[in-house]
């Protein structure tokens, strides 16, 4: 039974059970009737009564102070939402009156009339903020698709949740990261991210698509391109990393495989938050589905990995503490680089910390940085051109 059916009869029954008000045993019959027709606990019964009796001729009113914006004025606050392209309400509230002044001039104001426009000039920040919200929230405003599938060995796979703290260099959190644009529909470019826990060293690979088989070539190049030797592989439980061929790849290494839980991004903490800094930072979420970006992606991590490895530091959190609702966060006090780390640490081979050397004082961080912005560009020319049917591609 619906609650618009229970409302109905309490509203057919208002009647006698105002004729019965001063008695009790014809108010106990209603409250059974009641009862037994709508399932409703017997204590709910009069407060219904009292509601309809309440509500008197005003019918199913809307509680609270009446609405002061009508729909109207909410679709001319989306139009200029959408044209300012769906900014926060901070940003929009201030922009509002401009956007309605120069719609009106080039006469592209028309479906909004002169209510409804003098109710959005009216509107204050705060009620600006609260709509703009709920547009964002429904249009799932900034966030990404998850194109993670589980698999189902992934009994097998242990979950790790830590501690992470004293771990040795070499075992670390594995993630993908899709280039879908909008929609996950279709062949595009995924990129593989490994990120250290203990140094913050990053390996980066892109892939066509997120078969197995592609994926466990990355994780080949994750382990070559390795500083030092790789000791735990952690993804979360997406079936590109959970499934018998990477289980067999990562014993015959002799890697530990172990998996996040489901639902829990923050048991991949460090790679989650690399996959914005790293990935998301220098490609956007740009769809890329031209075959040929692959290999340019894989140029552009070349440069990018020992730019960010060698020069770029990353201040850590070591502590955090929850005090009521809020989170009490400590941080190093000093940033240090990826390299600096695994210069420092104790477990890392001496014979690894001489080939960095070598490797750190041939890099200019200037022209590693130019070389970034120019493979940036040849990527997204080369998704522009649409050369996924066959073209060649544009790095030289």
């Amino acid at each position: 039974m619906t609650m618009a059916t229970r409302a109905e009869i309490i509203r057919e029954r208002l009647k006698d059970w105002m004729a019965a008000r001063k008695d009790r045993k014809r108010r106990g019959e209603l409250t059974r009737a009641v009862c037994l027709v709508t399932g409703m606990h017997p204590k709910s019964v009069p407060r219904a009564f009292r509601r309809e009796q309440m509500r008197g001729k005003a019918g199913s009113r809307r509680p609270g102070r009446p609405r002061k914006y009508g729909h109207d004025a909410g679709a001319a606050l989306e139009a200029v939402w959408e044209a300012a392209n769906r900014p926060c309400g901070e940003i929009l509230f201030g922009a509002i009156r401009e956007f309605v002044e120069v719609l009106r001039r080039d006469g592209m104001w028309k479906a909004h009339g002169a209510e409804a426009t003098a109710q959005l000039l009216a509107m204050g920040e705060h009620t600006v903020r609260r709509r703009v919200s709920a547009f964002r929230k429904r249009d799932r405003c900034g966030k990404g698709l998850s194109g993670t599938r589980p698999s189902q060995i992934k009994a097998v796979i242990p979950i790790f949740k830590g501690p992470w703290a004293g771990l040795p260099p070499g075992k670390g959190q594995l993630d993908t990261v899709a280039h879908c644009g909008s929609s996950l529909a279709g062949d595009f470019a995924w990129t593989v991210n490994y990120t250290d826990y203990a140094t913050y060293w990053v390996v980066a690979r892109a892939q066509w698509n997120k078969g197995q088989a592609a994926t466990l070539a990355s994780m080949e190049a994750v382990r070559a391109l390795l500083p030092f030797s790789w000791l735990m592989g952690h993804p979360d439980s997406g079936g590109e990393f959970i499934n018998w061929l990477a289980k067999r790849w990562f014993d015959e290494q002799g890697i530990e495989l172990t998996r996040s839980e489901p639902c829990r991004k923050n048991d991949n903490m460090v790679v989650e938050e690399r996959n914005g800094h790293v990935v998301r930072r220098y490609l956007g979420y740009v769809r890329y589905d031209a075959e040929e970006c692959v290999a340019a992606m894989n140029e552009l991590y070349g440069v990018l990995c020992p730019y960010l490895n060698h020069f770029i530091p990353v201040l850590r959190t070591v502590s955090s503490e929850r005090v009521g609702a809020k989170y009490k966060r400590k941080r190093e006090q000093v940033a240090l680089t990826p390299y600096q780390r695994v210069m420092a640490h104790p477990d890392v081979p001496e014979a690894a910390k001489e080939r960095l050397r070598a490797e750190h004082a041939s890099l200019n961080p200037l022209k590693l940085k130019e070389e970034i912005d120019r493979l940036t560009k040849v990527i997204l020319t080369i998704q522009s051109r649409g050369t996924g049917a066959g073209g060649k591609s544009q790095v030289r």
